[in-house]
């Protein structure tokens, strides 16, 4: 047994131990989406007895926990989550004071958070220690490696099922604190069957990606469309705040090469990962895949260096003006900006490139999805000054420079016919027109 080993039998411990050690007003930061650490996250409620205040940062939970869904344990924890899930939504919905969101741009999560303080934990997954003695911190580097370099402490819960990344993954057993061994299988997320409305905006998204485009594309229906849609294309390139499965074909059809990208040629570069298991497997191992920071992959002058850079990302609604939310319902938080205003601005700034925002032209209600304000509550994601591209399944408009006038002529003719007379009519009442 080498000296590496050694210190990893010295280290090795369990989530029981692990728990004994938090206490009152702790601040813990867990891996994000797929890496978040179920064994340690399922058992934190035990301990909610005998401590107070303990702040829990997530992002993207996959599963919902005790700690933050029950009652019992308000004042015990706090899950500050940087992008909700349906749990989140769910306990907040019902009065529960065990969750709330913390604004951000994804590129800034990390930064932002260790301004605040060191946390006094890191807890996440990571692959199995190789014969050198590093983990990688597998599907995710978005803050992981900021928040493990300032942590007063790093626990790992080590998961032989999670793949070995290259880029900026590694982490050295001299880094980590204490670790314990966990076999359940990675997170995966269900894919998205793209409706017919999906198809049609991913069409006319489809006729903005020129070859040799470098993309970013979301998840969901609409994107998983637009993927379908680009086999014909030659030498894309992905620079992408999240690897997601509808690369994976453009992969094995020759479709992407990053033979043309102007940063990072030859490489795939992303900074999470989340999907299926073909696609964990795709990415096991794979030198022309890196995860890298989130403070690099998604800075907008980084992403700006990709010529002809596109970025195809989802809405919930855009007002007439051009104003985005992509995150809330009015006073209802649903998601997270993530890192929309990231890609999208990047994009932006790119020689070339184009900042698109897709949203089909009413709910599944009936509702227009272009609307005259945004309801009182919701949040800016995108702001008008910043928007470029707006798709829906009735078309494309070109935002970029144009008055208000002009922008609500153009976003009244993307809506469902149906609603623009009285798009048209609220227009003329707010005095847009």
């Amino acid at each position: 047994m080498n000296g590496f080993y050694k210190d990893y039998e010295s280290k090795r411990t369990s989530c029981e131990q692990v728990l004994s050690h938090i206490k009152t007003d702790d601040v813990i930061v867990c891996g994000m989406a797929a890496m978040e650490p179920q064994q340690f996250l399922t058992d934190l409620h035990t301990i909610a007895h005998r401590v107070k205040n303990v702040g829990v940062y997530t992002c993207l939970n996959m599963k919902p926990y005790d700690f933050y869904m029950k009652k019992d344990y308000e004042g015990s924890f706090i899950n500050d989550s940087w992008f909700h899930n349906g749990a989140i939504r769910s306990a907040i919905k019902s009065g529960l004071k065990t969750a709330t969101y913390v604004p951000n741009n994804l590129h800034e999560a990390g930064t932002n958070l260790l301004s605040l303080q060191d946390p006094d934990y890191y807890i996440g997954i990571a692959s199995e220690m190789d014969e050198h003695g590093f983990f990688t911190v597998s599907l995710s580097a978005t803050y992981e490696k900021d928040v493990i370099e300032k942590a007063k402490k790093c626990v790992f819960e080590v998961n032989k099922n999670a793949p070995r990344t290259h880029g900026d993954t590694q982490v050295h057993i001299s880094q980590v604190d204490w670790l314990y061994e966990v076999d359940y299988p990675i997170p995966e997320l269900p894919d998205s069957q793209a409706t017919q409305t999906d198809e049609m905006i991913a069409g006319y998204i489809a006729e903005l990606v020129h070859d040799g485009s470098t993309l970013q594309i979301g998840i969901g229906g609409i994107p998983n469309a637009v993927a379908g849609l680009l086999k014909d294309k030659r030498d894309l390139g992905i620079h992408t705040e999240m690897f997601t499965e509808s690369m994976i074909d453009l992969f094995e059809l020759g479709v992407i090469t990053n033979a043309k990208k102007t940063l990072w040629p030859g490489k795939a570069i992303c900074t999470f990962a989340l999907g299926s298991k073909k696609m964990y497997d795709f990415i096991q191992d794979n030198p022309g895949v890196w995860l890298l920071r989130g403070n690099y992959v998604n800075d907008p002058y980084v992403i700006a260096q990709n010529d002809n850079m596109v970025s195809v990302n989802t809405a919930i609604m855009v007002d007439l003006t051009g104003q985005v939310c992509s995150e809330s319902i009015g006073t209802t938080h649903f998601s997270g900006t993530g890192g929309q205003l990231d890609t999208h601005r990047g994009a932006v700034m790119s020689k070339g490139g184009k900042g698109v925002i897709a949203l089909s032209a009413r709910t599944r209600n009936g509702a227009s999805k272009i609307v005259p304000i945004l309801k009182p509550g919701s949040g800016v994601t995108v702001p008008r000054q910043d928007l470029d591209w707006v798709v829906t399944d009735f078309g494309i408009a070109k935002m970029r420079g144009l008055p208000v006038n002009k922008r609500v002529h153009e976003l009244i003719r993307i809506a469902h016919p149906d609603d623009r007379d009285e798009l048209k009519k609220q227009a003329h009442e707010i005095g847009l027109l």
